[in-house]
């Protein structure tokens, strides 16, 4: 890992990421594109180290309450938030100034945060998004080797749901060949209904390779599935969009299970509840009406 001091913090949309790079080691990482420019290795993980002196500033200075989204490109829940704590100090700002957040993560470390979570969901809104690709937790620990299982992150969204917090998952990215089957599916979608979830992200049955994500996810590969690189040269060559033969198939599943347990499936919809703030009335509030 290594510090570096940065001029800006939040993007145009509230978004930010303290770290950049990770440390999970997901094969089918996107963030490893090279079109994001980043000019350090991937696991040499960049700590912006005025990360949350910027973000209390530009918290301290906006006008209107608003959404605050972390998780996107980089995990908030690294190995090294163990030791650095910078991600609870964000969510310790975002509450002191009455903001909401919308936290992403693979790892059941966010658990350690749950009394911060919890304070910013009785002000306003805290929404928790977690990925579910592989029921298979032996398939798991293969395709996504360092982070939390899927179990584990089926055990933060029960959490999530005693403790009132609305949670999204990303059902996304599904491998063709590995993970694209009934049974991967309809699991996931179990986990989903018992937890409750608010709303699933799905793009389709399929994932995405560009340069940079590509050779490390054909790497991959090699190393624990021989013979499906060639698999993939010969179905896609070097596609962008890569979708599975099964998706029409799998995707009906996804649309009647979701609408069979009000779970939300439409990817816009979900996108404007994630950026919408709310304002909840305060027990002093409701006592005084």
């Amino acid at each position: 890992m290594h510090y570096k001091e940065v001029k800006g913090i939040l993007s145009s949309k509230n978004g930010m990421n303290l770290y950049r790079g990770c440390t999970h080691g997901c094969i089918y990482c996107d963030a490893r594109s090279k079109c994001y420019g980043m000019k350090h290795d991937f696991e040499d993980v960049e700590i912006k180290s005025n990360g949350n002196q910027l973000l209390e500033d530009s918290l301290r200075r906006k006008r209107k309450k608003c959404m605050i989204g972390t998780g996107a490109m980089c995990d908030p829940y690294i190995h090294m938030e163990d030791k650095l704590k910078s991600t609870r100090k964000s969510l310790e700002l975002i509450e002191e100034y009455g903001f909401g957040i919308s936290i992403q993560t693979k790892s059941n470390r966010i658990l350690r945060d749950l009394d911060l979570l919890k304070k910013i969901n009785a002000k306003t809104k805290c929404v928790v998004q977690t990925t579910l690709t592989t029921y298979d937790e032996d398939l798991c620990k293969i395709i996504e080797p360092s982070v939390s299982t899927t179990k584990e992150r089926f055990e933060v969204l029960q959490v999530m749901k005693e403790h009132d917090i609305p949670t999204v998952v990303w059902m996304t990215p599904i491998l063709p060949f590995i993970n694209d089957t009934k049974e991967n599916l309809r699991g996931l979608l179990n986990y989903c209904i018992e937890a409750k979830v608010y709303g699933i992200i799905c793009f389709g049955i399929g994932l995405t390779l560009r340069e940079g994500n590509r050779e490390y996810f054909y790497e991959k590969l090699d190393q624990h599935f021989p013979g499906m690189k060639e698999r993939y040269h010969k179905k896609y060559g070097y596609a962008y969009e890569i979708m599975s033969d099964h998706n029409k198939e799998l995707m009906g599943i996804f649309y009647e299970e979701c609408k069979k347990y009000n779970i939300v499936c439409n990817n816009d919809d979900i996108f404007k509840y994630l950026h919408e703030f709310e304002e909840k009335e305060s027990m002093e509030q409701l006592s005084f009406l």
